[in-house]
């Protein structure tokens, strides 16, 4: 596509799962950076990078001149969805995006908490489910609707004492002082689907944490009275037949400049070599559920979209799971509220599965580029980019001053 316009604005993409948000960033940048369409704004920047002076030139780290990119809210690498992209100046109005809600998509998994409050995390605690009902937890999520605090998980970026949280988790070192509830908003919380323990794929994680990491997050995570007692009363009330319960996940979990829900302004970094690693591997064998699927009736009260999985996952003896959407606030953490709805019901639960299908304007299925599109040859997505573009500054150029 021959331009000679600079194009520049704010646009979306679809992130796909096992990725971080800022590799997404370089992946485009590269496609960018050789293509025709923004060879105008790559000479632009290099004019003006010549009558930067000396000191200005000294003081930029990365010498290389490539499009400009950031994005106004990441997402971690297991999570999908909508990751907004500024271009350009469009970079400029990413803080825009600080205030505006979200929509997203999330699977809860019961039974089990985590150090990351998902399934990529160590094993803390498991708890009993199989008193757990669909109207159980219905009946729990009034709690989390409309304005409410929730305590930020320590996995997560904010700072404490000039050091982000997570270091203090990595480190296996207490956090100084207890990490403060926030203020939060959620517009709409609804349950979308109810997967009843066999009918789903998804599952704990393998990895347990060892004593002394056990005894720090029971300090900083509020898990209540869950001990490694109960963790026995579960093995056998949850497995009844006694059967050797299978593991399920790795522990393959990477936290970016900013969390699943909380927005940021990230250019994009200096290029560096990361493998991304497939993630949600754990859709195998998972321990503990229903007590039984056989009987017509149980089968009957089963989701019709979990049907066609049932004979691929039989084992009785295993976690419910429920699909949740929700619209909430800047500062929302999904991975929070998954932990908070366990404990709300009588049980624990991780997050197992995340997609972010709104920000803003931006709707996934409306006006979002698929990232595959992206890392293709040129003429297949520049027609599209120009369009969501323009549509984006048309606008802004409409919205009051």
């Amino acid at each position: 596509m021959s331009t000679t316009k600079i194009v520049e604005g704010v646009f979306a993409v679809n992130k796909p799962k096992s990725i971080s948000s800022a590799q997404v960033l370089r992946d485009i940048q590269q496609s960018f950076n050789r293509s025709t369409l923004f060879a105008p704004w790559l000479e632009a920047e290099k004019a003006r990078r010549l009558q930067e002076s000396k000191n200005q030139r000294q003081r930029r780290r990365d010498k290389r001149i490539q499009v400009k990119l950031g994005h106004g809210g990441t997402l971690d690498p297991m999570a999908t969805g909508v990751l907004i992209v500024g271009v350009g100046k469009g970079t400029k109005r990413l803080q825009d995006f600080l205030t505006c809600t979200k929509t997203y998509e999330a699977t809860v998994l019961f039974g089990a908490a985590t150090d990351t409050y998902d399934v990529l995390g160590k094993t803390l605690s498991k708890a009993p489910y199989a008193h757990l009902t669909r109207e159980d937890v219905e009946s729990a999520l009034t709690k989390f609707r409309g304005s409410i605090k929730q305590r930020p998980p320590v996995y997560s970026a904010l700072r404490m004492d000039g050091k982000r949280l997570y270091e203090y988790a990595r480190e296996g070192k207490e956090v100084p002082r207890e990490i403060q509830e926030r203020p939060v908003t959620t517009e709409s919380l609804e349950l979308r689907e109810w997967l009843p323990g066999g009918s789903h794929p998804y599952t704990w994680p393998s990895e347990e944490a060892d004593k002394e990491e056990k005894s720090v997050a029971r300090k900083v995570l509020h898990l209540g009275a869950a001990t490694e007692d109960a963790n026995n009363d579960l093995r056998r009330s949850n497995n009844p037949s006694g059967q050797e319960i299978p593991q399920g996940t790795k522990r393959q979990r990477d936290i970016e400049d900013e969390d699943d829900a909380e927005i940021g302004i990230t250019p994009v970094p200096k290029r560096q070599e990361i493998t991304p690693t497939p993630i949600m591997s754990g859709a195998s064998q998972e321990s503990g559920g229903l007590d039984t699927m056989t009987a017509p009736a149980a089968r009957r009260r089963i989701p019709t979209e979990a049907q066609t999985i049932l004979e691929k996952f039989p084992s009785v003896d295993k976690p419910p799971a429920a699909k949740l959407s929700m619209t909430v606030t800047s500062g929302f953490y999904v991975r929070s509220l998954c932990h908070d709805l366990g404990q709300e019901v009588g049980s624990l639960a991780i997050m197992s599965e995340l997609t972010r299908t709104r920000q803003a304007g931006f709707e996934k299925g409306r006006n979002v580029l698929e990232y595959e599109d992206l890392c293709k040859a040129e003429d297949i997505w520049a027609p599209l980019l120009v369009q969501v573009l323009q549509n984006w500054q048309d606008k802004m150029d409409n919205e009051p001053q």
